[in-house]
């Protein structure tokens, strides 16, 4: 976990999809094979990735550190399963968190750009340095698993956000309702998530 905190920005919501090269929708990959392009091509850009992840339990950070090198890349991350810890610990607004719950975009973006921020390195690698760096890249996941629906908002299972933190373009997408048991939604958001982090590290 990752100890600096902060006061995440909102952003406008975009969708926002994992590409081939030709502009069709991206043929299905493992996360394994997602998660090796995602630490390889940021590698090569001189990118780091800090992962905020509330229904998927670390499983994100967990796909991305599977992969040889990955410390080359991913800084760290912040587990905040607890409503709370959302905004304690990532700075998402408390009355967004009141008004519209944990499971939406706006809360997807501020957890994003706020994990960069909670994950920032000092600049001159020593920790009495002055100024803070923060990786380029943020990723989050905020959703339901199930197999009950979201006790604030009475979302049902499936519904996922995905928000994207890319220097200063923030950025969310909601998947459409996915289906399956609470490990086979959890597995696809997981996907999602590295396809999204795939498409800003080719972006940026």
């Amino acid at each position: 976990m990752c100890g600096r905190g902060g006061t995440a920005v909102p952003a406008a919501e975009t969708p926002e999809r994992a590409l081939a090269s030709d502009g069709a929708p991206a043929p299905d990959r493992s996360p394994h094979e997602l998660a090796t392009q995602v630490i390889e091509q940021a590698a090569e850009r001189g990118l780091r990735v800090a992962v905020a992840e509330s229904l998927t339990g670390g499983a994100l950070l967990s796909a991305l550190v599977a992969v040889p090198g990955a410390s080359r890349v991913v800084v760290g991350g912040v587990v905040a399963y607890n409503t709370a810890l959302k905004h304690s610990l990532l700075g998402v607004e408390q009355e967004l968190l009141s008004r519209r719950g944990p499971v939406d975009g706006t809360v997807a973006v501020q957890m994003a750009r706020g994990v960069r921020r909670a994950c920032a390195l000092p600049a001159e690698g020593a920790l009495e340095s002055p100024e803070w760096d923060e990786p380029e890249l943020g990723i989050a996941t905020t959703g339901v698993a199930g197999p009950d629906p979201d006790p604030q908002t009475g979302q049902p299972a499936g519904t996922v956000w995905i928000g994207v933190s890319a220097g200063e373009h923030d950025t969310s997408f909601r998947l459409d309702t996915l289906r399956g048991d609470r490990s086979a939604i959890r597995t696809a958001t997981v996907r999602a998530a590295l396809e999204a982090l795939l498409s800003a590290v080719n972006s940026a």
